[in-house]
């Protein structure tokens, strides 16, 4: 009985025990939470349009947590630009800054309605003084086909009718030309064209290195500038193709590396031939990439072409960096132009420029396409050319296509401004008047204006047997159906 009421009390004791320290320790509800901290941000790496920022946040139960920035002191977080982040030890790279400009970030984190901040930092981007605001600006056109013109025999006369050719003698246009103000021509160059489609050799895709050698020469020895519009393809490169030319695909190296040696033999061809280029498209409008598929560009989603995803952009900058060193070895004196036609959407064309300097593509001059029909109205261009003169104010911006027709609009343009500009001889000429105004007035960064195939002109052609292109194109410079310089024409030496 002793030892049986002995071994009772043991068990009362130890059962009271484990009541006292056992179980509760397994209740989640009695483990104390951890609260929210937001460490302060740390600022580093900050750069002209970029800057990287890290992080620490504790705490438990968060469901967000990221930073938020803006350019105004004391900002409330609505009004702040945000970047979200997956981890609570994070840094992020804030991009598509201005240039020389405070920015004010706080870090955040939220556990379902509550809110915790830290403290605001702020920073200020670099800035890189301008350049000097160029004393001449240059003017002309896009003639790349000229010699076609001039071969077939159409006839070309000024604004009274007088033949151009009996009045001035060889090299009669070029001649013309230079009377009224211009100063630089552009030609484009295929890789190969006799590999274009029959619809494109219809178009006008002829320009082999034979060709622009010799059309090159007659615009250097007129006494013209000369810019050379590398197109690195068999026919016409735009948003809607890029592609590989069939030279590029038969020899034994990858493409987006050949293109330095194509890019450099050609330039040596055109110097030996008296052709040397002094400003250097490396691809014509590029703005979703070249070469593809290898090198091309996509926007972020199908849903938002306010930036680039990042898909190839590593492929694209190589090919630029090399056909960019191509250049610097042979034509040390030229500039290079990165050539877009995304002036309606100017946060990606913003951001196309920043991604090609953030991946060290070397170049000179943004140059953009402006087709009113295509792009929108004057103030759009006007605005988005605002914005990159102050995103890029140590580069040359030039128009480096732009036009507007005088007659037979077709029926299927984007935009439709006949209203503003009538689609006659007056209202295209109206038209390079509004045009130019706003550039002299509002952009002096604008360094350069050149109308796209000014020269078209197939009066005094057998249409049937010496037509050119087998379409008019009815935003030249001259009429198709009597040779006339239109007034449009006169005005682009107002251009300065």
């Amino acid at each position: 009985m002793k030892h049986s009421k002995i071994l009772s009390m043991l068990l009362l004791a130890a059962a009271t025990l484990l009541t006292v320290t056992g179980c509760g320790s397994d209740d989640p509800d009695d483990t104390p939470s951890i609260p929210i901290q937001v460490g302060t941000p740390v600022i580093t790496n900050v750069q002209y349009t970029s800057a990287e920022v890290s992080v620490t946040v504790n705490g438990d139960g968060i469901t967000e947590r990221g930073i938020l920035y803006a350019t105004t002191k004391g900002f409330e977080a609505q009004a702040a630009f945000k970047v979200i982040s997956p981890t609570n030890n994070f840094k992020v790279n804030l991009s598509g800054l201005d240039e020389g400009t405070t920015y004010y970030v706080k870090a955040y984190a939220l556990k379902g309605s509550e809110a915790v901040y830290s403290s605001e930092q702020s920073f200020t981007t670099l800035k890189q003084e301008p350049a000097p605001a160029p004393t001449g600006k240059l003017v002309g056109g896009d003639i790349s086909l000229l010699t076609k013109y001039e071969e077939h025999g159409a006839i070309y006369s000024d604004k009274d009718g007088h033949n151009l050719k009996q009045k001035y003698g060889d090299n009669y246009l070029l001649k013309f030309f230079k009377e009224q103000g211009m100063n630089t021509m552009r030609v484009r160059l295929f890789v190969d064209p006799s590999r274009a489609s029959t619809e494109a050799k219809g178009q006008g895709v002829c320009q082999d290195l034979e060709y622009v050698k010799a059309l090159g020469k007659r615009i250097k020895d007129a006494g013209f500038q000369f810019m050379l519009d590398f197109h690195y393809s068999d026919t016409w490169a735009d948003p809607e193709h890029q592609t590989v030319p069939y030279l590029f695909l038969s020899v034994n190296e990858p493409y987006l590396n050949y293109i330095y040696n194509y890019t450099k033999e050609a330039l040596q061809a055109l110097v030996a031939a008296g052709a040397t280029p002094d400003l250097i498209q490396t691809g014509n409008e590029i703005s979703f990439g070249m070469l593809w598929d290898g090198g091309r560009l996509y926007p972020k989603s199908s849903n938002d072409w306010s930036a680039y995803a990042d898909t190839n952009w590593d492929n694209f900058s190589t090919a630029l960096k090399n056909a960019g060193k191509a250049c610097r070895e042979v034509c040390p004196n030229a500039k290079i132009i990165l050539h877009t036609e995304q002036i309606a959407n100017a946060s990606l064309l913003a951001d196309f420029y920043q991604r090609a300097g953030q991946n060290g593509v070397d170049y000179d001059i943004i140059g953009l396409s402006y087709y009113p029909y295509y792009h929108g109205n004057l103030e759009t261009m006007n605005a988005t050319l605002t914005s990159l003169e102050n995103k890029f104010s140590s580069k040359e911006i030039m128009i480096v296509e732009t036009g507007y027709y005088h007659k037979y609009q077709p029926e299927d343009v984007k935009y439709n401004y006949s209203s503003y500009f009538p689609i006659t001889e007056t209202g295209q000429k109206n038209f390079a008047i509004s045009l130019i105004t706003i550039l002299n007035a509002n952009h002096p960064r604008v360094t350069g204006l050149f109308w796209w195939m000014m020269e078209a002109n197939e009066y005094g052609l057998d249409w049937n047997t010496k037509r050119v292109t087998d379409g008019w194109y009815n935003a030249s410079l001259f009429d198709n159906e009597s040779g006339k310089a239109l007034p449009a024409l006169y005005e682009l030496q107002n251009f300065k």
